[in-house]
This record gives C-alpha cells, sequence and structure tokens, in this order.
C-alpha cells in the first residue's frame, strides 16, 4: 500500500492501479493478475454484496431524516453489522447507532419502548443536563422499508421537547405516535439532541440516534373458504307391495289395499 501524496488526488481505478480513500488518506495499490476464488469466498463474497445494497437501501432512508452527523464510517460498521445479523434476520439492526460514538444509554435511565401499534412509551425518569444544555430533542422515526422490491413505502416522525433548566430534570413520561400503513418492515429510530441557549450542541459525544425496533409486515390471515354443501338426491319413492292371498283353483288372488 503506497500513500498519494500529490495535488490532485483521485479515487478510483487508472490502469492497473486503484486509488481510494482510508482514515482521511489517499491510498494507491495494484490490480492483482490473477484471483483464485472457492466456492467458499464466491458465496461470501454474494452475501457480502447482497448486505451492502441492504446497506445503501437502509441508508437512503434513514439518514435524509436524520438531524444529526453519522460518523465517517457508517457504511463500514453497517454493512458489518448486517453481516453478522445473517441473512433475513432484520430483527438483528436493533441498537444499531447511526452514530458510532454516542448511543442512546447515555440520555435515558428507563428505555424507550416502542409497540405495534406505532406507539413509543418514554417512561418517567431523571434526564442530566450535560455541558450546559436547557433543552433536550427527542425525536422518533419510523420508515418502512420494502426490502424485496428495494423501496421506500413511507415515512413519519414525531418530535417532543423537554425542559432541562435543572441539573437532574424529573420527567414524567410520555408517549408519542408514528403511523406508517403499507406493506414492508417497519424501521424505528429514536434521535436525541441537545441545545443550549444560542443554539443545538454540535457535539458527537451527545448527539445519539439508534435503531430501537424492527416490526415486520404481518401477513393476513386467510380463512379457509368453507365447502359448497352437495345436493340431496331424489329419491324415486318404491312401488307399493302387494300382498298375494292363498291360491284358488291354483290361481294366486291378489288382494287389492
Amino acid at each position: 500500500m503506497a500513500i498519494l501524496d500529490s495535488l490532485i488526488p483521485f479515487t478510483g481505478r487508472l490502469g492497473n492501479i486503484i486509488a481510494y480513500k482510508r482514515n482521511g488518506k489517499h491510498c494507491l495499490r495494484t490490480v492483482p493478475e490473477t484471483v483464485r476464488q472457492t466456492d467458499n469466498t464466491r458465496r461470501a463474497a454474494k452475501w457480502f454484496g447482497a448486505a451492502s445494497r441492504k446497506g445503501a437501501l437502509i441508508r437512503s432512508a434513514i439518514v435524509p431524516e436524520l438531524d444529526i452527523f453519522p460518523d465517517r464510517v457508517l457504511v463500514n460498521r453497517l454493512n458489518s453489522y448486517i453481516v453478522q445479523a445473517g441473512r433475513n434476520n432484520h430483527a438483528g439492526l436493533v441498537n444499531f447507532r447511526f452514530n458510532g460514538y454516542t448511543g442512546l444509554h447515555k440520555h435515558f435511565q428507563g428505555k424507550p419502548v416502542f409497540t405495534k401499534d406505532g406507539k413509543l412509551h418514554i417512561p418517567p425518569q431523571q434526564f442530566q443536563a450535560c455541558n450546559g444544555a436547557i433543552r433536550m430533542e427527542i425525536k422518533v422515526i419510523a420508515t418502512r422499508i420494502n426490502f424485496s422490491t428495494r423501496t421506500v413505502t413511507g415515512t413519519d416522525a414525531a418530535v417532543l421537547n423537554v425542559d432541562l433548566n435543572e441539573p437532574f430534570q424529573h420527567f414524567e413520561g410520555a408517549d408519542l405516535r408514528v403511523d406508517v400503513p403499507g406493506k414492508g418492515t417497519l424501521v424505528v429510530v429514536l434521535q436525541v439532541r441537545l441545545f443550549t441557549k444560542e443554539s443545538v450542541m454540535l457535539n458527537r459525544k451527545y448527539d445519539a440516534a439508534d435503531i430501537i425496533a424492527i416490526l415486520e409486515d404481518q401477513p393476513k390471515k386467510v380463512l379457509p373458504a368453507k365447502a359448497a354443501p352437495r345436493k340431496q338426491l331424489t329419491r324415486i319413492p318404491a312401488a307399493p307391495t302387494r300382498k298375494t292371498a292363498p291360491a284358488q283353483n291354483g290361481q294366486p288372488v291378489i288382494q287389492r289395499e
């Protein structure tokens, strides 16, 4: 690996040289002449490509709705999180941090809970004023993503502001509601920002945005169709039986009823 030190750095492939950026530095490497892959490496590469596409879809759906700046390694962290979660295990994305420096645990003593009816319940607790903050903004973002069609079908958000004038402000608890109808997986993100008297605190140590819930689309139950009743065939009445009397003169006598 070589470090590119020039007035006009570039990224991409130029002949047999690939230029890329790593940790803020422009680096160079050469393209290998031959690449040997086994069946396992091919499967791993295919799965990593699928995870990368899923990560790109999640970022395009969530990041524009955030009011904080994610860290620089968000792409790699999210892709690794998806790979570790496994195929089609969307629930494994819960607790992922869009800001790798800070999580929601820094602000909440009682963990917020999101229910299937679209309600976020924040239990009563005490909020600590950090670094001169006088107000806390709590924002819940719900986005429905259809991973089969790779589309975002809807987004909704709700905001709550909490006064932090006291060093330890007692919070009575609150509920926030979001409504995102449609088909697809519902991804719920909770964001926290702090404000001073002048403006928002732009500090990655206090800005948090974590995935707190993943709700899969529940397919409607199809009731089995009732079988049509069988038609009853009308039976032909049997012919009336005739009683015979003892024979007279060798001929049987039929008695009429």
